[in-house]
């Protein structure tokens, strides 16, 4: 799932195109690493058939010569337009809020990616600007969103029968 996720052309369209096969492997391991080490948060978006749909992360990283957290997320072609992302999306918030970490988390999907700006209206970020990121495959234009999880009541998940995996 993930190495189809990233060399996927569709996938990645709004992040600079598919990335090549070599050194995702290496990358994973990365994110294992990182996840082991309570740095990153990284779990796979399981569908009502038990398959692997896709994934939603958190993660910092330095940003304008600051720390922030950001929020990211993939769903494959096939379990698109059911809502998961949104659920998934909506977990990990619900998660960061219970554990009381990962306070102001950012997310920057593309100003063309009408499904993931409509996660974050659902998910209750603020949307700040639009703005040009650097992608993989060169600069993006971006909206830029934020959510407070102190300050922003997350929707309680209890009755969603979907799962994330760690």
């Amino acid at each position: 799932m993930y190495v189809r996720s990233l060399t996927d052309a569709r996938m990645m369209t709004e992040l600079g195109g598919p990335l090549r096969e070599a050194g995702l492997e290496e990358k994973l391991r990365g994110i294992v690493a990182d996840v082991r080490a309570g740095t990153v948060w990284f779990s796979v978006i399981v569908s009502d058939d038990g398959g692997a749909a896709g994934s939603v992360c958190i993660w910092e990283h330095d940003w304008n010569g600051a720390p922030i957290s950001e929020i990211g997320w993939m769903v494959l072609p096939e379990y698109q337009g059911r809502g998961l992302a949104t659920e998934a999306v909506t977990a990990l918030l619900a998660r960061a809020r219970s554990e009381r970490r990962w306070d102001l988390i950012h997310a920057f999907p593309g100003v063309t990616n009408g499904p993931s700006n409509a996660i974050c209206r659902k998910a209750r970020f603020t949307k700040l600007e639009e703005r040009d990121m650097e992608g993989w495959g060169g600069i993006l234009r971006c909206n830029h969103w934020r959510i407070d999880r102190r300050r922003v009541r997350i929707p309680d998940l209890t009755t969603i029968p979907r799962a994330l995996e760690a």
